[in-house]
């Protein structure tokens, strides 16, 4: 980790503290903190989930693993994401959550890696879920073998792509929670469009990684 240790011990240290949050990023949308608040009140017990972000070198870069879901009848369906899923009753924690789905769909083992800690949480009305972000370091991407069923492919991101001054587009697109249409924020990714929640955690590690500029 030599070469990218200063950067990876800074998002340690940044996780450990007072996080950014998503405020600046949906006030890109009109879609601001009061909006998600009221939608939790619908859904006193959301449902408890966890991604996992991993960091690891490639050919010099750090890059990132993101994942494109397949299409299918959901809320989800062809959506850019990082792993991740619902917590289940053989996780002890919410970390085990996002280590167990990992390996469900990238068929990757996560043994040896180096937890950073985790980004503010997500409420995602839709599926009535809140997700867990969290960060891992690796020295290398294991081996992969994608569940079909859950990926249809994986992207791999340069962590340097969430820093173009013009990776973050908007469009305009209905949202089901809001009830019309808004000026959706988006990263675009590796010719991706990558927007919600992801995009959310997306500009929180974004804003993480400027402030070690």
């Amino acid at each position: 980790m030599s070469t990218h240790a200063p950067l990876i011990e800074h998002l340690r240290e940044a996780l450990r503290g007072e996080l950014p949050g998503h405020d600046a990023f949906l006030h890109l949308s009109g879609y601001k903190r009061p909006d998600l608040e009221a939608a939790m009140k619908l859904e006193p017990r959301p449902r408890e989930s966890a991604v996992l972000a991993l960091l690891y070198p490639r050919s010099g870069q750090l890059h990132t693993l993101l994942m494109l879901r397949p299409e299918y009848d959901g809320v989800h369906s062809g959506q850019v994401a990082f792993p991740g899923g619902r917590r289940e009753e053989v996780d002890t924690t919410i970390q085990d959550t996002a280590l167990r789905e990992f390996t469900e769909e990238t068929g990757a083992p996560t043994r040896g890696f180096d937890l950073l800690g985790a980004l503010t949480q997500v409420y995602i009305p839709p599926s009535r879920s809140l997700v867990t972000p969290f960060l891992a370091y690796a020295e290398a991407l294991p081996p992969t073998t994608p569940d079909p069923r859950e990926v249809a492919a994986l992207i791999e991101t340069p962590l340097d792509d969430l820093l173009r001054p013009d990776v973050v587009q908007v469009r305009r697109q209905y949202i089901q929670v809001m009830g019309r249409e808004a000026e959706i924020p988006y990263f675009d990714l590796q010719g991706q469009v990558v927007w919600g929640a992801t995009a959310m955690m997306l500009a929180e590690l974004r804003e993480l990684l400027l402030r070690f500029r």
